[in-house]
């Protein structure tokens, strides 16, 4: 669900918020309206999810480049092991993923090996939906993981929108919530308001007398306060590669310099639809420029961070639909896979690999099996990195990775 400026304002100003819980909220709402204040309270970490649109090749990302396997089945596409940027005896990253080769050195990436889940579909549209709501297998689920995480610490008081898109294209799934206005946007700029309507009267803003205009007139100076924190840092102050995705991450790295709230950054490489790494034809090139993209961009958020010490309350995980398949077409591309890995970046990871490598020799339909659920990777950012209760979000209680220094 995309949002507009003006839905945004709506959310700043606190009338899309009861100031009552609605009749019939559900039960997690009941609760967090609660204790939802208290956790938001706990922590300041921030989560950002980069979406890799089309089903990303993790064999080609995170090469097993001494698998015969690997060799044989990849006749075209497959990657030398003098090219790789080697992480052991077995894996190496791709050629073009020097920056991540870095970030993994020292010891802000890790890798989550054999991420999927059960029956997955190979589907663009199906796959992609059961990522985004975290409920495979329920065609009715009307909320994206993400848009829940954000209900669920919502409350009466709330004045702060808690996650926001930043991107070009369509608002994914996974950020549509029952209650909370999640907005879109494309740099900080789009959440600078002008706050200065005709009409507002101030003396009655601040009748003490009055708990509805006293609310409004809070929310009004809290989303002034909020403008002018963003406008403060939207001078560019660290360089980025002149890509797509840099610049975005640039607009969260502003975003959270200019602490106005927000615990969840969503966004996005590949573009909308199916998304540029379905790879299956000639997928050497296009995924090797993707792949470079994407290393280049990550590492430059990082160090951006790291500068002013806030790479500790930022937490980065990549998501994509699925994986591909072992075995080349005749197109020089591969097909629609299952497993693939999942990166996490950030200064409280507690170790570079987590899992094991996928048996290129017991394969699912022609593509390397799961082992890990997505959902306790989900699980896992929710409550030891977020502080927010997962089963609220998830409907029931996944085993967390051990994977933070939390």
């Amino acid at each position: 669900m995309s949002c507009t400026r003006r839905d945004f304002l709506k959310t700043t100003l606190g009338t899309s918020t009861m100031l009552s819980l609605p009749s019939g909220a559900p039960n997690f709402l009941v609760r967090a309206a609660a204790a939802g204040a208290a956790r938001r309270d706990d922590r300041d970490t921030v989560l950002v999810v980069v979406q890799l649109s089309g089903g990303n090749d993790g064999l080609n990302t995170v090469v097993p480049y001494a698998d015969d396997e690997y060799a044989r089945n990849r006749p075209t596409l497959r990657l030398e092991p003098k090219d790789v940027h080697k992480i052991d005896s077995y894996l190496g990253f791709h050629p073009r993923m020097e920056a991540f080769s870095r970030l993994y050195k020292e010891g802000h990436l890790s890798i989550l090996h054999g991420i999927g889940y059960p029956d997955s579909d190979r589907d663009h549209d199906g796959a992609m939906r059961d990522w985004h709501t975290a409920e495979p297998g329920n065609p009715n689920c009307q909320t994206g993981w993400l848009g829940r995480a954000a209900d669920s610490v919502w409350h009466m008081n709330q004045k702060d929108t808690p996650a926001v898109f930043v991107g070009p294209i369509v608002q994914p799934f996974g950020l549509r919530a029952e209650h909370v206005i999640v907005p879109s946007i494309r740099s900080p700029e789009d959440l600078i308001l002008d706050l200065k309507p005709a009409g507002f009267q101030k003396d009655r803003a601040a009748d003490k007398n009055d708990e509805l205009l006293r609310f409004v007139a809070e929310c009004r100076a809290k989303a002034s306060a909020n403008s002018r924190r963003i406008e403060a840092v939207t001078k560019p102050t660290a360089e980025y590669p002149a890509f797509r995705l840099a610049g975005t991450l640039r607009t969260v790295a502003q975003l959270i310099r200019a602490d106005v709230g927000i615990r969840i950054f969503f966004t996005e490489l590949g573009g909308g639809g199916i998304g540029g790494f379905d790879n299956h034809a000639n997928q050497l090139g296009n995924h090797c420029a993707l792949l470079h993209h994407l290393s280049e961009s990550l590492a430059a958020f990082v160090d951006d961070l790291e500068r002013d010490d806030l790479l500790d309350r930022v937490l980065v995980m990549t998501i994509s639909e699925f994986g591909r398949t072992l075995k080349e077409n005749g197109r020089r591309g591969t097909g629609h896979g299952a497993s693939a890995p999942i990166f996490l970046a950030g200064g409280k990871l507690k170790s570079g690999r987590v899992g094991s490598h996928p048996s290129l020799k017991d394969l699912d339909n022609g593509a390397p099996r799961f082992h890990t659920d997505f959902r306790r990777v989900y699980a896992t950012v929710l409550d030891r990195w977020l502080g927010f209760e997962s089963r609220l979000v998830l409907g029931r209680q996944y085993e967390p990775l051990d994977v933070l220094n939390v």
